[in-house]
């Protein structure tokens, strides 16, 4: 249906609250790429500390990705029993637990434990943070509001990178010292400082008008939608949101199947989600240090150039937050599909012209020519990614599905999503040793290309639509 009957003046004047509210809620992007790109700078503290080999480390480093796939999973169907807030007020609480807990051990079993929590936590605001803002923005800039949640999560990647890069040059590297402690455990201590914010600031916050109608407390998700949009346009929504519930029930996950089988758009959330992993992004987020130091660069300028792809992140994103809404989102997909197909391809290619030195150590002996190629190329590639995939995943997530099946669908697409994350995340290590940089990248390249027919035949646009319009 369209938004005509809502004067640009109703919304307007409400612009500022709906930022606000929508930025509260993307810290739990924000703490969601701190906790994510934190491991970066710890690798080398944690694998002495614990004298881990490369299979233990692996299941260490991605530990927090099985958490997040359980935390998506369940995040959707428990915020549609008790709210989308509720939700990301848990998550808050679990974010302070697990960088607390991260710095404070001293063996692998529980620091596996306190990071699985910290996955719950992240799983959880990957897909509440898209859900809340998609169901609180207006229909013509949904897009950028929701598009925020990736700034966020880039700018938390950032804020880690360039932590762990101030600690480690302060203190001569992450087994350095402050006050007697390891480096490596501030850099997760850190964190506790955003979560206590997040938590807070959440109270702040109105409920979601969609969860409350679906809840059938009416005055509540009224009083929501006058303070959003006014008193005309409140009313005008509630008549839209009444309708499109009118023949549905309470959701279930059994809403997501039709004939026993799942819908075909939740196949497509399914597909959307994983081919964001599958190539490989978080290789350079969660092991960029490992990256560069085995193509030859020191320590300190491998986290150097962790904290340069922070910035260009950010850049990137910059620019989808402002076309997103008038280019649409299928557009931005197909052009970060070939962009990263081609990006991937030079990475892998240089490093092929590299001869290894040890395994063990994950050493490579590359001309600076193509240590430099190769850095440049990948620097392209993340630029690629947070421009498109990084953001539209995760706008097209939160506004795709209908009103009947959104927390739903978004909890299953993002069990895909953090599944297919940890599958990339586990192997790359192993992947490292055995076939080198140049296979490992070569394989993220592959899926890349295969992403470009996907977007083309299964995603369809949603620029402009309001929620209850859109149909599974």
């Amino acid at each position: 249906m369209a938004d005509t009957h809502v004067t640009n003046t109703k919304e307007d004047a409400n612009i500022g609250f709906i930022i606000l509210i929508s930025l509260v809620a993307t810290l739990g992007g924000f703490l969601f790429g701190f906790d994510s790109g934190v491991i970066n700078g710890t690798l080398k503290g944690l694998e002495t500390t614990f004298a881990s080999q490369t299979a233990t480390s692996s299941f260490a480093f991605s530990s927090m990705l099985l958490g997040s796939a359980v935390g998506a999973a369940f995040a959707g169907t428990m915020s549609d029993k008790f709210g989308r807030r509720n939700m990301m007020i848990v998550a808050a609480v679990f974010f302070a637990i697990s960088a607390y807990g991260s710095g404070a051990v001293s063996s692998a079993f529980p620091f596996i434990a306190y990071r699985i929590i910290g996955g719950l936590a992240v799983g959880a605001a990957s897909v509440m943070a898209p859900a809340y803002i998609s169901e609180i923005a207006p229909a013509r800039m949904r897009g950028a509001l929701t598009s925020i949640q990736q700034v966020a999560i880039v700018v938390g990647l950032t804020a880690a990178f360039f932590s762990n890069y101030y600690l480690a040059e302060k203190t001569g590297g992450a087994l350095g010292e402050i006050n007697g402690i390891q480096t490596w455990r501030w850099m997760f201590w850190v964190e506790l400082l955003p979560a206590i914010l997040f938590f807070v600031l959440l109270f702040f916050i109105p409920k979601s008008p969609r969860y409350l109608m679906v809840k059938e407390d009416e005055t509540g998700a009224l009083k929501a939608l006058t303070r959003l949009f006014g008193t005309d346009a409140a009313a005008s929504k509630i008549i839209d949101i009444r309708a499109s519930l009118a023949n549905d029930h309470k959701p279930k996950l059994s809403d997501l199947l039709s004939n026993g089988k799942l819908k075909p758009i939740v196949w497509v959330g399914i597909g959307l989600a994983a081919f964001q992993q599958l190539v490989g992004i978080n290789v350079i987020f969660y092991f960029g240090s490992v990256v560069w130091e085995a193509a030859g660069y020191t320590e300190s300028d491998a986290l150097k150039q962790n904290v340069i792809m922070g910035v260009l992140s950010l850049v990137a994103v910059g620019i989808t937050l402002a076309l997103i809404d008038k280019v649409g989102r299928k557009p931005f997909l197909v052009i970060g599909s070939i962009g990263m197909a081609i990006t991937l391809a030079i990475v892998a290619y240089a490093f092929s012209t590299g001869e290894v030195i040890d395994l063990a150590s994950r050493q490579i002996d590359l001309d600076p020519k193509m240590g430099t190629l190769a850095l440049y190329s990948a620097m392209a590639y993340v630029f690629f990614f947070n421009m498109t995939w990084g953001p539209v995943m995760w706008v097209l997530l939160g506004e795709m599905f209908p009103n009947q099946i959104r927390g739903a669908g978004l909890a299953v697409a993002g069990f895909a999503q953090w599944i297919a994350n940890f599958i990339v995340s586990m192997t790359f290590l192993p992947l490292l040793e055995t076939i080198g940089l140049a296979g490992a990248f070569g394989i993220y390249a592959g899926f890349a290309f295969i992403s470009i027919f996907f977007v083309a035949k299964a995603v369809k646009e949603t620029r402009g639509m309001e929620l209850e319009d859109m149909v599974g």
